[in-house]
Parts: structure tokens; sequence; C-alpha cells
């Protein structure tokens, strides 16, 4: 669970292709005097000798930690082609069985805290295949070396502090502690700190073990859940059928319209109806006018803030649905949706940037900036404001 656009612990390698390199700071000071100073400040917040000595032979630099954050994956498949990926084999069968399997534990966590089972089990399908891959990283060298690195140091070290704590209350050994190179492990692949936050002892153990214990993992993926605004028995996303006539602009994440207001502009559901009532939801289209259509309910932006790469957190929400028993979405229109190389994304942004939009780093992701900056852009220049890129839009953006 991060906020960063990461390659996850389950294994889905193949999915991404590496970002454009960028200048990279350098490293200075000897890492053994920085991890002498770590100790002294770890022991000065209440760690324990002996959780320092046991950890000491851990506290070493990895350099494939720096390697994998200097390169971090850039998403380049479509949703259709990204979720078919990690929603295909038995992924989805296997989740149906894991609900059926656990049905008693997730009546009392939905009962504790309003998430679904459906949910939880997407989201545990996705960052570990239910428990089956955790990760291969050693869980505090990647830390130390992240919390030394010059890059994000400041972020990390409070993550490496907070992994002490965890050993040190008894909720796991070091040697059981392994997962993604960025630090986080279990079958939830919490950070230390989420861990600390929200990690629920629901089996009564007395420890707080999101490794091995499936009532603890599921129901501290739900505390956390809850607690970043999940709204009991609501929606989070739903298949809707969009005419050529609709206003693209409105087409926003951040733009919410009752779904009376929807259905007069001739939004209709795909399975189901779509009641006229004053329920608040936005239109999120993934590849643009022409590729999948969803009302996304506020529900829906919880699972953006579990992961904010929005093709993986719209992928988690759409398999919630399916594990909910809705189909497969449609595909119809989406052959005929282009989509730009990571080269031709950089000159887009490059552009973007140029004509004053000020979208950050032109590093090919198609994130939220991008997308918003797109969506102006098409605007300006008379094209429908889906906020998805087109080769038509840099060709006019270079022509002017």
């Amino acid at each position: 669970m991060r906020k960063t656009a990461l390659i996850l612990a389950a294994g889905f390698i193949g999915l991404a292709t590496p970002a454009l390199a960028a200048p990279r700071c350098q490293n200075t000071g000897s890492f053994e005097k920085w991890v002498e100073q770590f100790k002294k400040d770890a022991a000065a917040q209440g760690i324990s000798p002996k959780v320092i000595a046991a950890a000491s032979p851990e506290l070493t630099f990895d350099e494939s930690v720096i390697k994998r954050d200097s390169g971090q994956a850039v998403f380049t498949r479509t949703f259709l082609d990204f979720s078919k990926r990690l929603l295909g084999g038995q992924r989805i069968p296997n989740g149906i069985a894991k609900m059926k399997e656990h049905a008693a534990l997730f009546a009392r966590i939905e009962k504790a805290y309003g998430v679904p089972p459906e949910v939880i089990t997407a989201v545990w399908g996705l960052e570990s295949d239910y428990g089956a891959l955790f990760g291969k990283f050693k869980i505090l060298p990647s830390l130390a070396t992240l919390a030394y690195d010059c890059r994000r140091g400041d972020h990390f070290r409070p993550e490496l502090m907070d992994a002490l704590r965890i050993v040190q209350r008894g909720d796991q050994r070091i040697d059981e502690m392994n997962g993604n190179w960025a630090g986080e492990f279990g079958g939830m692949q919490f950070t230390p700190s989420n861990y600390i936050k929200y990690g629920v002892d629901f089996d009564g153990d007395g420890r707080r073990d999101l490794i091995k214990s499936t009532p603890d993992t599921l129901a501290s993926a739900a505390n956390y859940l809850k607690s970043i605004g999940w709204r009991r028995g609501e929606p989070w996303l739903q298949e809707v059928e969009v005419p050529a006539t609709m206003p693209w602009q409105e087409a926003d994440l951040e733009i919410q319209h009752p779904r009376s207001k929807w259905a007069a502009w001739g939004v209709k559901a795909v399975n189901g109806t779509l009641p006229k009532d004053t329920m608040q939801a936005s239109l999120i289209l993934p590849m643009g006018r022409l590729g999948p259509a969803f009302l996304a309910y506020p529900n829906f932006k919880v699972f953006i803030d579990w992961n904010s790469a929005f093709v993986y957190s719209t992928t988690v929400a759409y398999f919630a649905t399916r594990l909910g028993g809705a189909p497969p979405v449609r595909e119809e229109g989406a052959a005929r949706v282009e989509q730009l190389s990571t080269e031709q994304i950089v000159a887009l942004q490059t552009l973007l940037n140029a004509q004053g939009y000020n979208i950050g780093e032109a590093d090919g992701k198609l994130g939220a900036g991008t997308r918003k900056a797109v969506k102006k852009a098409q605007l300006k220049y008379n094209l429908p404001a889906d906020s998805w890129p087109t080769s038509e839009l840099l060709s006019r953006m270079q022509g002017s």
C-alpha cells in the first residue's frame, strides 16, 4: 500500500517499461557512520539495546535497491491490457474460493469495519496473490539503504524506525520480514508505518501478525480502508455506457454530479440500472472516450489513496466488482483507442510545460498531472476533453 506507482510484490514482471533516465543525486558520507548514528537515534527513541543488537547485522547497504528506486517502472499498458494480465488465469476463481473459505471471518470484519469481502479480497489478491507471494527482499537492508540514500532518505528513515518498533513489540521477527524492495511486506504489503498505525490483532493471540495470520491480515486491511474514508454500504465502481454527445470535460475524478445528472446526459448502466437519485459520482475514462467508462463513487478514492497509480487502482476496484458478480468489462471501441509511446508522451509533456501547464518533469508517465494538463490542452485546441493523449493533440501542439 503506497502512493507511488510501483510494480508490486506479487511478481507481475513485464507489465511496464523503465522510465527515461533522469539525473540522480549522489550519496555522500560513510554509510557505516550513518548506521551508527541511526542506532543512537533509535536508542533515544526507545528501541531496546536487544532489538538494536539483533537488527545491526541487517543494517547493510544494498545497491540493487538503489537501482530499482532509480528506475521505477512506468505503466505503459492500457487499462484493458493491464487488467487482463493481472486478473487472468485463476485469480478471480481463487478469489471467490477465498471468500467462501473465510466467509465467517469476512462477515466479522465487515461488521466491524464496513468493508465488504470482495474489496478486501481484491486488494489481497493483487498485493500478494492471497498470501502466496510476499517478495524476496529483506526489509531491514532495503529500508536502511533507502533511509541512507540521498533521494528520499527523510521519507524512509521513519519507516526503518517503525520496522524496529514492529520487532520490539513482538509482532514479527527480523528473519520473517521479507517483502518488496521499498520496504513493504506481509499479505497486504503494508509499509512499517502503516503496520504500526493500522495493524489489528483480530485473532486475539496478542500479536499483530500480517504475515502468517489471515484474520490479522484481512482485518488490518479493512481497518486501513475504513480509516482513509471507506463508506459502509456504498458502491465504488459501476460500468456505464456514455453517449457520443457527452460533454467530455465533465469526465474527471475531481468532478462529481448526482446520478440523476449523469442520467440526464444519457449515461446508462451497462449492467442493472442507474438510479436517478442524488448520490454523487464521477465519470472516469481510463482509456479515453473510446474505451471503457465507469461511474466512480466516493469509495473509489479509497483505492486511489491505497495506490495512486490510476491504472492499478482502477484495476483493483474493477477486480472487486468482478468478485462481487459483475461481468467482464465491455471492450467495444477499445480497438480504436490510440496509445502513445513513452517517447511521444515525453514529447507531449515537454510541449505542455513549454506552453505553461507546469506538469513537472517530462518523465513519460501518464499520471494525474499529465492527464489534467492534457484535458486543458484538448479544450484549447477544440478536441474532445477526455484527458487521453493522442497523436492529434501532439501534432496540433507541435504545429503551434
